[in-house]
């Protein structure tokens, strides 16, 4: 986390702002590893890291530390590794949080891969609803009229919970940063 300082005339405020913080751990176990907030903080560090018998050390783990929960989910769904560090944070501080969840989606749960220099994070074909469940995704999809024109006096006597189940067949449930989705992979 990165503190900016606003001054104000009786006292000075701290202000957080949320930024990835990671942890370059060495495969050398003779080697103690650093944090690090940007990948020119990175190439830094590890640039000058030696083990105790003075070797520089060349291979790191990287582990996501602190910073915002879609970040995190971010990281782990991209398989982050020291050669895609810059990928990472440019994603985490350029793409919007709707396609970070794109990603996420698309590669954890529908099998596909990300690469940051070729992919586009909206081309991927997913149907997403922020939903609590697969019966609130029937009740939006009477609402929105994908059922035909249903009059109000004749909704009363749909059955929600058999149109959620069908709707199963093709759409799944997930949480994201302790966020609902269902969602469809085309």
């Amino acid at each position: 986390m990165q503190k900016e300082t606003c001054l104000s005339p009786e006292f000075q405020l701290q202000i957080q702002t949320q930024e990835p913080l990671l942890f370059a751990q060495p495969y050398d176990i003779s080697a103690h590893g650093f944090y690090f907030h940007s990948l020119e903080e990175y190439n830094e560090k590890s640039a000058n890291l030696l083990n105790h018998y003075g070797d520089l050390v060349e291979e790191f783990e990287i582990q996501f530390i602190d910073g915002d929960d879609l970040d995190c989910e971010l990281f782990k769904a991209l398989s982050i590794h020291q050669g895609t560090i810059g990928d990472y944070f440019n994603a985490s501080e350029y793409f919007s949080d709707g396609q970070k969840i794109r990603i996420i989606l698309a590669t954890r749960e529908c099998g596909y891969n990300f690469d940051y220099s070729t992919d586009d994070p909206d081309g991927y074909d997913i149907d997403i609803y922020e939903l609590d469940s697969l019966r609130d995704l029937a009740e939006q999809f009477i609402e929105d009229g994908l059922f035909g024109n249903i009059t109000e006096n004749i909704r009363y006597y749909l059955d929600l919970d058999a149109i959620a189940r069908d709707l199963a067949m093709d759409y799944s449930e997930t949480t994201i940063a302790g966020k609902n989705y269902i969602f469809r992979c085309a």
